[in-house]
């Protein structure tokens, strides 16, 4: 439910002294230097592993060091779907959101790359425009192998698989900030 046709033309350009992607519907999306400079210094961040029917979601310390594991969501109604992130959000004063970008491994965009395109552009109008696109490839892989690492059962592993992948992808932005 998150569509844009397969002629979506995304161009970059400048707007003020920032780089913006901008889709052909005039959505900004920023690079992840912008919104690096549009994060107050104590700032919780949100990540985002987009799925089908299942979201991951992840926060991160005030610091912006450490993400965590937070909760699964199931996506049923768009509308919810907001007010739950919405809650979210306020509640532990996020101010910005990481989406993992799944894109293929040879860097093109896949039908999953798009379809988490058009979240970020809608969360960007229904709940704040701070929001980045982040490289996720391997980070299923990755948070299944961390909790591999952490001796979970199987069962617990694939329950939490999404919040799991959303930390994964919440750290890798982390590190990046910070280095």
């Amino acid at each position: 439910f998150f569509t844009l046709k397969p002629e979506s033309e995304i161009r970059l350009s400048l707007v003020g002294s920032e780089m913006c992607i901008r889709d052909r519907h005039n959505i900004n999306m920023l690079d992840i230097e912008d919104f690096k400079k549009k994060l107050p210094k104590k700032s919780r961040l949100m990540g985002i592993d987009p799925g089908g029917k299942r979201v991951g979601i992840a926060i991160s310390d005030e610091n912006k060091i450490i993400a965590t594991p937070y909760t699964t969501l199931i996506k049923n109604k768009y509308s919810d779907f907001v007010k739950e992130l919405i809650e979210i959000v306020n509640e532990n004063k996020i101010m910005g959101i990481v989406i993992g970008n799944p894109i293929n491994m040879d860097g093109s965009s896949s039908q999953s790359s798009q379809s988490a395109r058009d979240l970020a552009i809608n969360l960007s109008k229904d709940v704040t425009e701070n929001i980045v696109l982040w490289d996720e490839r391997l980070s299923s892989q990755g948070a299944f192998n961390l909790s591999n690492d952490l001796a979970s059962n199987t069962t617990k592993k694939v329950s939490k698989l999404d919040q799991n992948s959303a930390q994964f992808i919440l750290q890798g932005v982390l590190d990046y900030l910070t280095k």
